[in-house]
């Protein structure tokens, strides 16, 4: 070491200097330092700025931001221009001296998408400005950054266009990046869509993340350019590499979707992670998608939660919106519908219109507040008049129901038959308003064919309803079998109704074959799933053997639940029972058969 320091001293600090850099260019950045540091206490420029560059970075020296700050400033106020330059840089990632230690390498960049403080805008555009005047293209890049992007009290939109335009000319990146989005304001000028597509072309060769994935959404959605989805993928990859968070969740979705890559889920879903914790929301919203789809694992709700919940705080209005249909449901998370109704609403206010008509239909079943059902019915409202048909159809509802509007049957009706033009839903519930007479004249031949074709639509409750009236007669000619086949196409979709419904008409008494087997078969089914009048039969065929088993102690079972329900007549079912068989205690079972016995 003694030789070394004897060495060293014997350098002129030019020398030592010059010495350091072929050190540095050969990679040997740890005997580079102490020649660096020579030349810098002679206050040579290029040193100084140098050995900033080596605290920052931690290369042959353990990593000092307040250090590297400190020399970086050094060099620029002797007006060293690549100090300046990255002075500038520094300022905007808010790297000021006496900042704490810890921190990245300065070639993250001003162009990655990351911070690190609050910025120091006017600091940044001093350095900047002093940098660009003396020809550095890195500083001419910062400036035409802050006079586009930065506070309003800095901007000047044509100056900062100029500087950009002056920097991509000399070939930086940044500069090539910012012209590029500079051009973008008039993307559909032909001359400026190819410049536009040049620069950001060169600028993601160069390796710049943001152009990379900036240019990797333009193949991914063949803006300018034939689409070309292994290009785009191509670009994602290389930007996530180098930490852009939007490319990670590009390229994880890439892989989850095999889009322009062979498919590895695996890998796809750790991007996907990587992006959501660095707080990418959309990233985070996908990671909870493919919790709550499952797929070679059954779901994981209460994982899928954790990442809706993390993509809603940050504003992500389909991921409020997933999150509020767990709570409504209580998979994964405590069921809870009034936090489910807090959520639609965010997703709602922030432009979902799916999670308007969620957040509508809690409020038709009790949940929410008042202020919920004024700011629905009158969103419902706005949107109607301005042509929306599934508004329109809500707004019908709430004026149906009286929800945040008094009730108003006839002028729901009107907004109903607006909506039913393209609106199945609708067309159920104008229908329905026809046979009842609600809001308008009683006319149940003209509310059947409006059922009809909702039903023919698939709608289930439509299904049910058309069946009903077709055993009736009502609105129409009677047709038992048809009413069959809807009421079976609805029991296969899990209506309880309609299964109660398939065993009233196989128990007797309709056009179609009796089959108790059958009917006993659906009223269990419909039983199960809690129809009180299902509970009824099925206790009454159980207990008079009228499918071929007979089961009093079930059949009583039965009964009594249909009693609990307010079915008064299955009390007269009960009192013909025979009484229910008592069983002994343990200990007066063993006395009896000790006496049997004796």
């Amino acid at each position: 070491m003694a030789l070394f320091t004897r060495l060293i001293a014997g350098f002129s600090p030019q020398a030592a200097l010059r010495r350091a850099i072929r050190l540095q260019e050969d990679g040997d950045v740890k005997s580079a330092f102490p020649l660096l540091s020579k030349a810098a206490r002679s206050a040579l420029p290029e040193a100084e700025f140098r050995i900033g560059r080596c605290y920052l970075e931690g290369a042959g020296v353990p990593p000092s931001r307040s250090e590297g700050v400190r020399w970086v400033e050094r060099a620029a106020t002797r007006g060293y221009v690549e100090a300046q330059a990255l002075l500038a840089t520094l300022c905007l990632h808010g790297m000021a001296a006496g900042e704490s230690e810890a921190g990245p390498a300065v070639g993250s960049g001003l162009f990655s998408g990351q911070s690190l403080g609050e910025p120091d805008f006017a600091a940044a555009a001093r350095w900047a400005r002093l940098a660009a005047e003396g020809g550095s293209v890195e500083g001419q890049a910062v400036l035409g950054y802050i006079l586009t992007g930065g506070p309003e009290d800095l901007r000047n939109l044509q100056e900062g266009d100029d500087w950009y335009k002056k920097s991509a000319a000399g070939g930086c990146p940044q500069g090539q990046l910012g012209y590029a989005l500079v051009l973008a304001r008039d993307a559909n000028n032909p001359e400026n869509q190819a410049e536009l597509l040049r620069h950001l072309r060169e600028a993601a060769d160069k390796g710049l993340a943001t152009a990379l994935y900036l240019f990797g959404m333009v193949n991914e959605r063949g803006l300018g350019v034939p689409q070309d989805r292994a290009v785009a993928a191509n670009c994602y990859r290389q930007a996530a590499i180098k930490g852009h968070r939007g490319a990670q969740a590009r390229w994880g979705f890439a892989l989850m979707q095999a889009n322009g890559v062979e498919a590895n889920p695996v890998e796809g879903e750790s991007w996907l992670r990587r992006a959501a914790l660095a707080g990418d929301a959309e990233a985070a919203a996908l990671v909870g998608d493919i919790y709550a789809k499952g797929g070679s694992l059954p779901p994981n709700y209460a994982e899928a939660a954790m990442w809706f919940k993390r993509a809603a705080d940050a504003n992500h209005r389909g991921a409020a919106r997933a999150l509020g249909m767990l709570h409504l449901t209580g998979a994964g998370v405590p069921r809870d519908q009034q936090e489910a109704a807090r959520l639609f609403r965010v997703s709602a206010q922030a432009g979902d219109t799916n999670a308007h008509v969620d957040l509508g239909n809690l409020l038709l079943r009790g949940h929410g507040d008042e202020q919920d059902q004024v700011r629905t019915r009158e969103w419902f409202e706005q949107a109607a008049a301005s042509g929306d048909l599934i508004a329109a159809f809500n707004f019908g509802v709430c004026l149906a129901e009286g929800v945040g509007i008094e009730r108003d049957d006839r002028k729901a009706a009107e907004w109903l038959l607006r909506a039913a033009d393209g609106v199945v839903n609708a067309q159920y519930w104008y229908g329905r308003m026809l046979v009842e007479g609600r809001g308008v004249e009683a006319n149940p031949e003209a509310g059947r064919i409006w059922i009809t074709k909702a039903a023919d639509a698939g709608m289930i409750d439509a299904q049910v309803m058309l069946a009903d009236m077709m055993l009736s007669g009502r609105g129409g000619s009677k047709d038992h079998p048809a009413a069959l086949v809807l009421f079976q196409k609805a029991a296969d979709q899990g209506h309880v109704g309609a299964m109660f419904a398939i065993g009233a008409m196989h128990g007797g008494g309709h056009e179609v074959a009796m089959d108790r087997v059958v009917a006993q078969r659906w009223f269990q089914s419909a039983a199960e799933r809690g129809h009180p009048y299902a509970q009824m039969m099925l206790g009454r065929y159980l207990y008079r053997n009228l499918a071929g088993v007979q089961d009093t102690e079930t059949a009583r079972r039965w009964l009594e639940r249909a009693l609990a329900q307010g079915m008064q007549d299955a009390k007269a079912d009960l009192a013909a029972l025979p009484p229910a068989r008592e069983t002994l205690p343990e200990t007066t079972q063993t006395a009896a058969i000790q006496a049997a016995g004796d």
